[in-house]
């Protein structure tokens, strides 16, 4: 039943955005996380990429994570010369990690979280009224 088809492949974007948004909590949770001696990097913000998969058995065309990578943009850097990760000249590197980027990346992700778990509901609510109207 295509139905069903329907329902899978809407969760596998449910599973797909849960991991996105774990992705987008830890960059968050760690803004702040900077190296502990000169010479070490602060954390680096993590991103996340999708593949199209086939579901041979299911004959669908299934979303995965294909990937948890680092961005590779440069480290920002902040005059703090009393910290332990400062360079000769003062220098710490801050993380590369936007707030405001993450809190973008987490609104779509909801958006597309809402919009898999819509069309899930839909498809049980076409499946059910299929049901009540084979019962009669």
């Amino acid at each position: 039943m295509d139905l069903l088809k329907t329902m899978q492949i809407s969760a596998s974007g449910l599973d797909a955005q849960g991991q996105r948004m774990r992705v987008i909590s830890e960059n968050l949770a760690n803004k702040d996380s900077m190296g502990k001696t000169p010479n070490e990097d602060p954390y680096r913000r993590k991103v996340i990429s999708f593949r199209n998969v086939l579901d041979r058995e299911a004959n669908i065309t299934k979303v995965q994570v294909a990937n948890i990578g680092v961005d590779r943009s440069e480290f920002d850097l902040k005059f703090n010369p009393s910290h332990p990760a400062a360079n000769a000249d003062g220098y710490v590197k801050m993380p590369n990690v936007n707030a405001l980027i993450e809190v973008m990346d987490m609104k779509e992700t909801q958006r597309s979280y809402q919009a898999n778990l819509g069309a899930i509901e839909a498809a049980k609510k076409m499946v059910m009224r299929t049901l009540d109207i084979l019962r009669q």
